[in-house]
């Protein structure tokens, strides 16, 4: 169940979202105390501290449980997840918004070119924050802005938003444990014949404070894999897929350029623009099980017009 409601108090608009669900204990579970099972199940130390602070937020029944309360088979624990208020410092604008799919949770998005993920200093109503609160204000739904999986400003591709507090634990939780299998497509300077791994460390590099560098003193563990998929004998370079074992910055940016393949168009790392204005790299394909329903969700999303010209 899942409601929305907008109460109107002045001038001031206050968003309501209220999210139940609802829990059948099995046999797996049977002595697990009510915080052990959320645990289990991804829920944030932050969000269990909110259930109990929240009116009838847990309960077995229908009667108020505390989170000390060890789970027998067959119980049913009911969830109730209160959100007050919205995203209101973020400005809506009407952007570009691509949306791969929707449900109450959450949000899957093809993410454009030149759009930053989150606003900053000159980034002020141009990012897809924005374009999402522009989206969630026509609907006339609460908006908190909870993007998941970082893609850089010209980066495209595709990128989760969570809809509510629960959904944002449980995705950020799957994003430590590395449950969200990422692949994405780029096209990188010279012929690649033959797959590869790169196991190079990554560390700022002195100077900068965006640019990153592969370092084996300070850097930190990263692994990317990668795959050939055609190359382009005339403009000399290769397409790639690749997944990534770690999320370090820029990875396959610095990765692809520490092997002598940089992408093309890299303002950073290769700043040649004759075929592509950006970084040739695509965010093709998401992998992960629904954060509330278990589900198995599958996603792609062809390459980009820019991208598929140079080939």
């Amino acid at each position: 169940m899942f409601i929305s409601l907008s109460i109107t108090k002045g001038h001031v608009k206050i968003f309501t979202m209220e999210k139940i669900i609802n829990y059948t204990i099995d046999s797996s579970e049977n002595g697990l105390t009510i915080e052990e099972f959320l645990r289990k199940r991804g829920y944030s130390k932050n969000l269990i501290v909110h259930l109990r602070k929240t009116d009838l937020g847990l309960t077995i029944e229908g009667k108020l449980a505390y989170t000390t309360h060890k789970l027998k088979q067959g119980e049913e624990l009911t969830v109730k997840i209160k959100e007050d208020g919205s995203s209101e410092n973020i400005v809506p604008s009407r952007l570009p918004l691509d949306i791969v799919y929707e449900d109450e949770d959450i949000l899957v998005v093809n993410k454009a070119a030149n759009m930053p993920i989150h606003p900053s200093q000159g980034n002020y109503d141009n990012t897809l924050a924005n374009a999402a609160a522009y989206y969630f204000a026509e609907k006339g739904e609460p908006f908190v802005y909870r993007a998941i999986n970082r893609l850089d400003r010209d980066t495209t591709g595709l990128l989760i938003i969570a809809k509510h507090m629960l959904s944002a634990a449980v995705l950020s939780f799957m994003v430590k444990e590395r449950l969200i299998h990422r692949e994405y497509m780029a096209i990188a300077e010279g012929r690649i014949s033959r797959e590869g791994t790169v196991t190079a460390p990554i560390a700022r590099a002195d100077g900068s404070t965006i640019e990153r560098c592969v370092d084996f003193e300070k850097g930190d563990f990263a692994r990317t894999h990668y795959w050939p998929v055609h190359c382009h004998e005339t403009y000399d370079c290769t397409l790639l897929r690749l997944h990534l074992d770690t999320g370090r910055t820029h990875q396959i940016r610095v990765h692809m350029k520490y092997i002598g393949h940089p992408l093309l168009g890299d303002f950073l790392y290769n700043p040649d623009y004759r075929f592509i204005k950006r970084q040739a790299l695509h965010s093709s394909r998401l992998d992960f099980a629904h954060p509330v329903t278990g589900k198995k969700m599958s996603f792609e999303a062809p390459l980009p017009d820019d991208m598929a010209f140079i080939l």
